[in-house]
């Protein structure tokens, strides 16, 4: 505690010892002992033993009651009643007990009874310097004008400090700065009051306020201080004028700007303050009125905005002056210049313009023939103006640079062909080099003319008709046709048949009609003379030069029914067919009594000859084969039956409307011996007639087979060389595979038509005697796969096709 706890520990134990000598002289009902302690220490800490400064026996003290009377509830200290003892019972502050007193001292009253003694105890509680200096406020503001005179004085508050002595405050500092200084005036004891002096003149535009640090200290040691910050605040006075923050302003905008964008903010400062630093921002006098219409400058914020439409094509820049004023009472203004570029932006699309064109060109003209000149503009500049263009279409054209800048030739670059396309839209796309591009289209229509490059080509080829005989005059057979993909007099055939040695002359039996094509008969055909013609059709298109093609036709003429059956035999020599027959009468049933032989020159179902007998004298007698016209017995003769039969055999084709003769048989029933003698002599006779009917026979039937053979091979061969199936046309049947079929035609009401189905047997028989003509069939009751149905139709179904006459 240093040289003063010293002297106060002395001091103490004098006061006890003056005690203890008091207590042994004066025995009487009352006694004063001093005690001194020093302040703030520890609860518990002994002041003293009473019992043994008053000579009293501590084994009496619980008995007579030792206490301390009076004082507050919460006592400082605390007298055990067993000891004696003396104690701190709570925190001493001397501050806070005795205030600001020089001397602090606790008078305590202590009580015996038995008998009654009042004790009084002093203590002394010794001051420590536990108290820092402390000012009334943290913070002091004075407000002084910037104009104020050096040697200004202000005062300051003084501190407070608890503590008394020399522990107090004994000085005051001021923290370094240029322009206070600190002076302290004494006002009594312990009473020190400081004053802030102005030692330079303030500068507000230099520093605005400053900041002090006022410290009070006093005299312990070590020693204890308290601060407080001194503010003060300069106030202004008009003597700047505004400055701008930066000495150019040079910004860059970009055209088409949309309204209120932010172009560039100006910054001015005014160091003064209040009125004379608030900065007015506006257009300096000289700018001009387009411009300012144009631009926005906000008074307030320095702001300039887009206020009109930027277009780099009419101004590529701007210098515009900006005036910044205070608000004092005698404003000051300075101007500054802000420069405005204005970028180029991709605002305008390329326009097209078609300086030269040709509306057709001949499709057989050369590759890189001009069509058209174009001429593309682009205002932008730069990349923004910088153009290529070309043809959107898959087409024959292309776009190639012409001889100046910004001129275009649109040329062919391959082929043309009328007949493929014979217009072309062609859509030009001119695009800029700008982020992102600009572009525009124009369309120009190209006709290509036609020049005669194609001939005429068939619709078939070859041609194949079927035409019946005995046909009409009247009407066209058949007609052609060819087309011509150009146009106009290119397009226009004309037909002919030409003179042709190996076909003859077909001009004798048909003629053409140049403009239709359309074929007629010249004469009516007999199926019988003529089974088809061959020949060419030439079509030649009216173009310079002209171009022609050729078709070959083939005509097949089909038969009717327009030839009845000839009886071969029986044949009399009047030439009527009636013939007599003589046979024995021992004969048995089946045997062959004759066979009538017939002819028919139509072929096919019309040639089909069917026999029947009309009229017979004994029906149980004979029987007459109606496929082969054979006449056998039936059963044996009697002797009651006649000797002489008459039979009638008719005989009739198979045409939808048939036609039939008729041949008479005499038979004679004789004896077996005139029977013999008399067959000798008509065998004969009949082996000579038989054998000349037969060779006839052989050889027109090979003749007649070998023609037939070769149409059917040339037909086939026809119709495997076409595209389109024209035996369709016919039989109505896609799956036709050559096989080859019988025919019939009819005819119904003004109509005729032809069946077709099922081929003849391998087993039909030609008869001797029948000019190879009559087709005979097998029995119907022969087994089924003797007669083969064409492999397209149902087994012994027919296919009816209606025929042009």
């Amino acid at each position: 505690m240093g040289q003063s706890g010293v002297r106060a520990w002395m001091k103490r134990w004098r006061c006890v010892a003056f005690a203890v000598a008091l207590v042994m002289f004066l025995r009487t009902a009352s006694a004063q002992i001093r005690y001194s302690i020093s302040e703030e220490v520890k609860e518990g800490t002994v002041v003293g033993n009473i019992a043994r400064d008053l000579g009293i026996d501590k084994g009496v003290l619980k008995e007579r009651h030792y206490r301390i009377v009076g004082g507050s509830s919460e006592p400082l200290f605390h007298l055990n009643p067993d000891t004696g003892f003396l104690s701190v019972a709570r925190r001493v502050d001397r501050e806070e007990i005795c205030e600001h007193g020089h001397a602090c001292t606790i008078n305590l009253k202590t009580v015996l009874e038995n008998p009654l003694e009042i004790h009084y105890v002093s203590i002394e509680v010794l001051d420590v310097n536990d108290n820092s200096p402390v000012f009334p406020d943290k913070e002091k503001r004075f407000e002084i004008f910037e104009s104020t005179s050096p040697g200004a004085r202000f005062q300051l508050q003084p501190a407070r400090d608890p503590d008394g002595g020399q522990f107090s405050i004994q000085q005051y500092k001021l923290s370094q700065n240029d322009h206070f200084r600190l002076e302290v005036k004494e006002r009594g004891e312990d009473r020190k009051t400081p004053f802030l002096v102005l030692q330079k003149q303030l500068d507000r535009e230099v520093k605005t306020e400053h900041r002090l640090l006022l410290t009070a200290v006093d005299g312990g040691k070590p020693a204890r201080s308290g601060t407080t910050e001194v503010h003060v605040a300069v106030l202004d006075v008009n003597d700047n004028t505004p400055v701008f923050s930066q000495d150019a302003h040079a910004v860059v905008l970009s055209e088409n700007a949309a309204f209120g964008t932010r172009v560039v903010q100006v910054n001015a400062t005014d160091s003064d303050e209040g009125a004379n630093g608030e900065i007015v921002y506006s257009f300096g006098k000289e700018v001009d009125v387009n411009v300012q219409k144009l631009f926005f400058v906000d008074s307030k914020t320095g702001v300039i905005t887009v206020a009109g439409e930027i277009d780099y094509e009419k101004y590529k820049h701007f210098e515009i002056d900006v005036r910044a004023s205070d608000k004092g009472m005698i404003p000051l203004s300075t101007d500054k210049t802000v420069i405005i570029k204005i970028l180029d932006i991709n605002d305008n699309s390329p326009e097209i313009e078609v300086t030269s064109y040709s509306k057709s060109v001949p499709e057989d003209c050369r590759i890189g023939t001009t069509v058209a000149l174009i001429s593309i503009n682009d205002w932008d500049s730069g990349p923004n103006g910088k153009v290529s263009c070309l043809i959107r279409e898959n087409v024959p054209f292309s776009i190639s640079p012409f001889l100046q800048d910004n001129m275009y030739a649109v040329v062919t670059n391959s082929q043309l062909n009328r007949e493929d396309t014979s217009l072309y839209q062609l859509t030009v796309v001119a695009q800029d080099a700008g982020v992102p591009p600009m572009s525009s289209e124009k369309t120009i229509s190209v006709l290509v003319s036609d020049v005669n490059d194609n001939r005429p080509q068939f619709f078939n080829t070859p041609y194949v008709f079927y035409i019946t005989e005995n046909n009409g005059l009247s009407v066209p057979m058949f007609s052609v046709k060819a087309s011509d993909p150009d146009e106009g007099e290119n397009a226009q055939i004309l037909y002919h048949i030409p003179m042709d040695s190996k076909a003859g002359n077909v001009g004798l039996f048909f003629n053409i009609n140049s403009e239709t094509g359309d074929i007629v008969a010249l004469k009516s055909f007999d199926f019988e003379a003529v089974k088809m013609f061959q020949f060419q059709v030439v079509a030649t298109d009216s173009g310079t030069p002209s171009l022609s093609s050729n078709v070959t036709v083939h005509v097949f003429i089909l038969d009717q029914n327009d030839n009845a059956p000839v009886i071969l035999y029986p044949v009399s020599s009047n030439g009527s067919a009636e013939g007599v027959e003589e046979i024995p009468r021992n004969v048995h049933a089946g045997h062959l009594v004759t066979k009538v032989r017939a002819y028919d020159a139509d072929i096919g179902y019309n040639g089909w000859l069917l026999f029947s007998l009309q009229e017979v004298s004994d029906h149980s007698l004979f029987g007459l084969d109606r496929y082969t016209g054979q006449i056998r017995t039936l059963r044996s003769f009697t002797e009651t039956d006649e000797a002489e039969h008459k039979l009638l055999i008719l005989v009739k084709d198979n045409g939808n409307v048939s036609l039939s003769a008729t041949a008479t048989v005499m038979v004679k029933v004789v004896e077996p011996k005139e029977a013999f003698a008399a067959s000798d002599v008509q065998s004969a006779a009949k082996d000579d007639e038989d054998s000349d009917v037969t060779f006839y026979l052989m050889i027109t039937l090979g003749a007649v087979s070998l023609l037939f053979v070769i149409s059917i091979i040339v037909l086939i061969a026809m119709q495997c060389s076409k595209s389109t199936d024209y035996t369709s046309k016919y039989l109505q049947e896609p799956n036709y595979d050559g096989t080859l079929c019988h025919s019939i035609q009819y005819r119904s009401g003004d109509k005729r038509y032809m069946l077709v189905g099922p081929r003849m047997s391998i087993g039909s028989t030609i008869v001797p005697g029948s000019h190879a003509n009559t087709l005979v069939l097998p029995d119907r009751r022969r087994t089924s796969e003797e007669i083969r149905p064409c492999p397209t139709y149902p087994r012994n179904q027919w296919r009816e096709t209606q025929i042009r006459e």
